[in-house]
């Protein structure tokens, strides 16, 4: 071969590492009551990181799902058709409990634990942990109807993977799903249009339109149909009890702007038949704990994002050489790193943070409720929109290696909105921070108490939070507080997550992330951090050690 194809100065395949090699995670592990779990997500995060669940990412990404509305013979069977890589990743997911077997451990950080292996296994592959995150919020919901509960709820919890369209209650283990969303709602699920009848045995006709349904061959779902009482809940089977397939018409695939591998439909319910859930006209109300649920997931998942991509970017600036030196060695490329490592390590901590406030508030704390609830709003709003920009940075740290798609930073970019987007964008996830605190009794005084567990620690932090302290009163007014309510999510998760590092991260990095984030010495954009910041300590705490 001609001496013009010889590869110079190019990073190796970043393969055989452990998404789990990652201070921030184990230490959160062994904080919260999850340290019975840490070699189960370190043995998870090798597989992650290993050339066959990379393969298997690859393999799902580049083989979407297809729709198949009918068969040959003109059958209408609505069935989608998945690569078998996908069915791997399902497989490992459930396997391992990152679905909604939590609910079913009795060990305290049971939820802590899933956290974690979510977070882990998401690194590899984001799409298919949507119907797992589904599966995992489905419990909550479902609880409102103990009889139903009492069925369904074992076999959600079951770490079998067992895929087809059959009976529900014949299966090994099940998948679930949402189906919320209508095309003249969007997030304002009170506008929803789709009808349900009793049919006089118990069970109720649901027939609408659904505009996003994701992971359309779950084996039930969770929806919102209008009764005579008002907007109520209901568990819609794909598969009836008799085996005949309930009609829910699959009338499109989107062509959607992240993941490939999961599927996202429109569906029509045409006379579909459903089991109510919680009280009639109270679905709202229902629902709002699985909604909650999923909102953690979206935080995990931006976390999880980000770790992933600022280990691409490390990766690639240890290997790489310009203008004489590595590019990890040159300065301004360290300040970048550095910043996207605090980035990183700061949703980690609060991800974990809040998943450990899920295990307490299960065990009655009501004071960790409160804090969950409220912390999950402001960190919805503000760790989710962070991703895209994390991404977008992490990306440019390649050059141009990284904007083809075989570097898989293209994946990872078109994936991080959706975190910001699912389950409420920007404007609904700020105002539920205000509904938060007008009607959630204790919430922001467990919200202050937890901030205040590192008073007098940092002075940039003190200051802070006193801004914040001035901040709350001008909410009085409706009108003022909506326009102030992007900017309080924002201060109140910065307080947050300063407060969690400075008592629980490593010292250089709660200084940096004090210094820039809360003292204001900081840019527009990430490697903008003070100089002098000692990025030694922070690069080696997010660098990929099993990669070298």
């Amino acid at each position: 071969m001609s001496a013009t194809h010889e590869v110079l100065n190019q990073a190796p395949p970043l393969i055989g590492f452990s998404t789990a090699d990652d201070p921030a995670l184990l230490e959160a592990l062994r904080r919260h009551d999850g340290g019975w779990g840490e070699q189960e997500v370190r043995d998870l995060g090798a597989r992650a990181g290993s050339a066959e669940v990379q393969d298997w990412a690859r393999m799902a990404e580049e083989h979407p799902p297809v729709l198949h509305t009918h068969d040959r013979y003109g059958h209408r069977i609505d069935e989608v058709e998945y690569h078998p890589a996908y069915h791997q990743l399902m497989g490992v997911a459930v396997e391992s409990g990152q679905h909604a077997a939590a609910w079913s451990e009795t060990r305290p950080g049971a939820h802590l634990v899933r956290a974690a292996k979510f977070y882990a296994f998401a690194q590899a592959e984001p799409g298919h942990g949507c119907p797992i995150s589904m599966t995992y919020a489905a419990v909550p919901a479902l609880r409102a109807e103990p009889e139903l509960a009492a069925v369904y709820e074992p076999l959600l919890a079951a770490r079998t993977y067992d895929f087809g369209l059959r009976p529900p209650l014949g299966k090994r283990g099940l998948i679930a799903g949402m189906s919320m969303t209508e095309k003249q709602g969007g997030s304002d699920v009170r506008a929803n249009t789709t009808r349900a009848v009793p049919d006089g045995e118990g069970r109720y006709v649901l027939t609408g339109h659904k505009w996003f349904t994701s992971a359309p061959m779950s084996d039930v779902f969770l929806t919102l149909a209008r009764t005579e009482e008002g907007i109520t809940c209901f568990l819609v089977p794909r598969v009836l009890p008799d085996g005949s397939r309930n009609p829910l018409r699959l009338m499109r695939l989107k062509n959607k702007l992240g993941n490939r591998s999961n599927a996202s439909a429109e569906i029509e319910y045409e006379s579909a038949l459903a089991w109510r859930v919680g009280e009639p006209g109270r679905g709202v109300r229902t629902i709002v704990e699985m909604v909650n649920v999923t909102r953690l997931d979206c935080v995990i998942g931006s976390a999880a994002g980000m770790r992933a991509g600022l280990r691409q970017a490390l990766h690639h600036a240890e290997h790489r050489r310009a203008f004489g030196a590595e590019l990890v060695d040159q300065p301004l490329m360290r300040h970048v790193l550095a910043d996207l490592a605090v980035e990183s390590e700061a949703a980690t901590t609060l991800a974990m943070r809040l998943a450990a406030a899920l295990d307490r508030a299960e065990g009655g704390d009501e004071g960790e409720a409160a804090l969950r609830r409220l912390g999950l709003a402001v960190s919805k709003y503000w760790v989710c929109k962070r991703g895209a920009t994390h991404a977008a940075e992490a990306l440019e740290c390649l050059g141009g290696n990284g904007y083809v798609e075989e570097s898989g930073m293209p994946r990872l970019y078109r994936e991080a909105p959706l975190l910001s987007i699912w389950e409420g964008s920007g404007n609904v996830a700020a105002l539920d921070v205000l509904r938060a605190l007008g009607r959630e009794n204790g919430a922001l005084e467990a919200f202050l108490a937890e901030v205040d567990a590192a008073a007098g620690a940092d002075a940039r932090l003190d200051a802070a939070v006193d801004r914040l302290r001035g901040l709350l009163p001008r909410l009085t007014d409706p009108e003022r507080a909506q326009l102030l309510a992007r900017r309080l999510a924002e201060q109140m998760t910065l307080v947050l997550q300063g407060s969690l590092l400075v008592r629980y991260s490593h010292p250089a990095v709660a200084d940096a992330f004090c210094a820039s984030r809360l003292d204001g010495d900081w840019g527009h954009a990430f490697g903008t951090l003070p100089p002098g910041t000692d990025t030694g300590p922070i690069l080696e705490r997010a660098r990929p050690k099993d990669a070298r």
